[in-house]
């Protein structure tokens, strides 16, 4: 890295989202113009890698990385992470192409690892005092909470959006995970690092936010990864119990 250094890495995974991808670097670099931007594309065929290289042809705080095809949003986030820490970037980003993660609340999220260095993750939540959802219709509401409930009963969190895919992370805190056991390819990948950070001893802050649907393309959500995440999150919890009996009493 040349220059002031960078006061975060932003990931941004896409997969056919040639409208959308100009827009949220744009905003994410109006917001934090400090930050740089790695966008982690799964082969589009839509043409988003080529807007990536000609946006970072003119701007050298967005960077690119091409895979051969639809490897799934966990290996995504690895990959970027990966590539953040080898080049010392102090904060890492978990951010969606969509424009349903409001970029001006990224100095929110940054500044609550700033203010306080025991802060280990810093979670963009829908479902704390001041956040929201936008344009969600009931079904997908409910559907939503009563996720995060289960996850968050199940797993012993006091994290009231589990799920959250708007997230910054202490890049000393991801630097102590082995990322070779990241096997999550879908959307339980943000339970599975929000355990991780747990596990470590890593202090969780949430941030409010407002949500809102995509405004254009079309979601990846399917209910074959709505599937994975509540049976990953069942084998998590059950794990988890048992460790803590196992445990030697104090």
């Amino acid at each position: 890295m040349t220059g002031a250094a960078p006061t975060a890495l932003v990931v941004v995974p896409t997969y056919d989202e040639a409208e959308n991808i100009r827009s949220a670097t744009t905003a994410i670099l109006d917001a934090v113009p400090a930050a740089h931007v790695l966008v982690v594309d799964d082969g589009s065929p839509d043409g988003t890698a080529d807007i990536v290289r000609s946006i970072a042809a003119g701007d050298p705080r967005v960077h690119l990385i091409e895979r051969s095809g639809k490897l799934g949003l966990g290996t995504a986030y690895v990959t970027g992470f990966r590539w953040g820490l080898e080049r010392g970037y102090p904060v890492l980003v978990e951010m969606d192409a969509d424009g349903s993660h409001p970029a001006d609340r990224l100095p929110a999220l940054l500044g609550a690892l700033q203010d306080d260095a025991s802060v280990a993750l810093a979670i963009g939540s829908r479902w704390v005092t001041g956040g929201s959802v936008v344009d969600w219709p009931l079904r997908r509401e409910v559907l939503s909470r009563g996720a995060n409930t289960y996850a968050r009963i199940a797993l012993g969190l006091s994290v009231r959006d589990v799920t959250a895919g708007f997230r910054a992370y202490r890049a000393e805190t991801v630097a102590g995970m082995d990322l070779d056991t990241v096997d999550s390819k879908g959307y339980c990948f943000q339970v599975d690092m929000t355990l991780r950070v747990d596990d470590l001893g890593g202090r969780i802050v949430e941030v409010p936010i407002r949500f809102r649907d995509r405004v254009h393309g079309v979601s990846k959500m399917s209910g074959s990864v709505v599937a994975e995440a509540m049976l990953r999150v069942t084998q998590w919890g059950i794990q988890r119990r048992f460790r803590r009996r196992s445990r030697p009493a104090r």
